[in-house]
């Protein structure tokens, strides 16, 4: 056995970032398992765009976990890092809601739109571009965004949990809901317990929480197994896409300048999750580089690719990736082991829905907290990075967009600079990409001088 796990264990470099087989095949299962949930999300938010038939939504499902466990494979043993890949969250409903529901697009013409923006970023990987974008970021920025994500993802759990909701009357935005339900006090529950396992110390705190938590699940009612375990994947989504709908429906500017809002969504939210579960992994360089980037973009973009490709959206990283840094992950072996559940999960896909969210929440609040300690790096007394650090931070979670709070980061980053006189210490590419975010952000005003 030791002569077999030998070159695995060089090739991913266990003894070098401090792992072994074993804590990278439980990290590995905690990512799967905090991220299961997308099997089904993404249908169904596809689905309401759409307008699909329930019938339907089971291609859908096996296209999801299909793309998910090949990329995610890809990243582990080209990228080598414990990062996961799904149909991203946020571009699926711009996706469903935007260009189809919203513009007309056809969902193939959508997934055509999709196509050509993750071959653009690929481009932009291949000429260097996008890894000397994330080289000019300043290092305070760098570990805002990784806060920032920490904080959206604790919001999340919150919000998966049922203990903040948007009120009947809408105001405020969102609020405390006091536990009634059952689900809710079973979330109560995982989030005792988890806490608990991590302030002890105990090893594989994430998934035996998760675990326990879906067994009181299943005894109280909040969720049950399905009556059939297997199912015959349909691929029928495969393939299903258009590149000239886009610009036959919205006419060649506003296809172009839609393109862009949606490559500028997917190039920062990757940039962000990268960069903040690295640094959770403390796998970054003391600048805040993270080694091998090239490599992880070039699978996240062409993850873009795969996913219009495949007629689920777009596939980019996921920041649920930082459960399995949590539980030790280090290395690329954790994403091989995430990628290959993805791939099982096709065939037994009716079982990844017996873990509610319920259940996964608290795993969630716990590594929005490990994400946030990061912000004891970032000098906040200092109104050059500290207003930066507190826009990328606090917009991320309340605008439930990372891109909204990178984009108001790097603006009034580069504005400071100006005001103080310091442009000399911007690097041009971080005028080039605030002018970006600020197109981006008018996107629509731009759109109406356009039509």
């Amino acid at each position: 056995m030791a002569a077999v796990l030998a070159p695995i264990a060089r090739y991913f470099k266990f003894e070098e970032r401090g792992t072994n087989i074993i804590t990278e095949s439980r990290a590995g299962l905690t990512t799967f398992m905090v991220m299961a949930y997308i099997i089904f999300v993404n249908p169904s938010i596809l689905g309401a765009g759409f307008k699909l038939a329930p019938d339907q939504l089971a291609a859908y499902a096996a296209a999801t976990a299909l793309i998910a466990g090949i990329m995610t494979i890809a990243m582990g043993v080209i990228g080598n890092y414990p990062l996961a890949l799904a149909a991203g969250l946020g571009i699926n409903a711009i996706v469903a809601f935007t260009l189809v529901a919203g513009k007309g697009l056809t969902p193939a013409g959508a997934m055509g739109v999709i196509v050509i923006e993750g071959l653009v970023i690929t481009v932009l990987v291949v000429i260097g571009l996008r890894e000397a974008i994330m080289a000019a970021v300043p290092l305070a920025l760098k570990r805002s965004i990784g806060v920032g994500i920490g904080l959206f993802i604790l919001f999340i759990g919150f919000v998966n949990g049922g203990l903040i909701v948007t009120p009947e009357g809408g105001s405020p935005i969102v609020s405390l809901s006091f536990p009634t339900q059952t689900a809710q006090f079973v979330f109560l529950l995982g989030l005792l317990l988890t806490f608990s396992l991590y302030v002890l110390k105990i090893r594989a705190a994430l998934i035996i929480s998760i675990l326990v938590t879906t067994i009181v699940a299943l005894i109280v009612g909040v969720t049950k197994v399905p009556a059939n375990l297997t199912v015959t994947p349909s691929f029928t989504t495969l393939g299903n896409f258009d590149l000239g709908n886009a610009f036959s429906k919205l006419g060649l500017i506003t296809a172009a300048l839609t393109i862009f809002a949606i490559m500028l969504s997917d190039f920062f939210d990757t940039m962000g999750t990268v960069t903040g579960v690295a640094e959770e992994a403390g796998l970054t360089t003391e600048d805040g580089m993270v080694p091998g980037i090239g490599r992880v973009l070039v699978v996240d973009s062409l993850a873009a690719v795969a996913g219009g490709l495949a007629g689920i959206s777009s596939n980019t990283t996921y920041i649920e990736s930082a459960a399995g840094v949590a539980e030790g992950g280090r290395t690329g072996f954790a994403s091989i082991v995430t990628g290959v559940l993805f791939l099982l999960a096709i065939f037994l896909s009716p079982l990844a829905g017996i873990v509610p969210s319920a259940a996964t929440a608290p795993a969630l609040v716990l590594v929005g907290y490990l994400m946030f300690t990061l912000i004891k790096d970032v000098n906040v007394a200092d109104v050059e990075d500290g207003l930066p650090a507190l826009l990328t931070i606090i917009l991320m979670p309340l605008t439930y967009d990372i891109t909204v709070g990178i984009g108001a980061g790097f603006i009034s980053w580069v504005l400071i600079k100006l005001l103080k006189r310091k442009w000399g210490e911007v690097h041009w590419l971080m005028y080039a990409v605030t002018i970006a975010f600020i197109v981006y952000f008018a996107k629509d005003w731009i759109q109406t001088f356009i039509k």
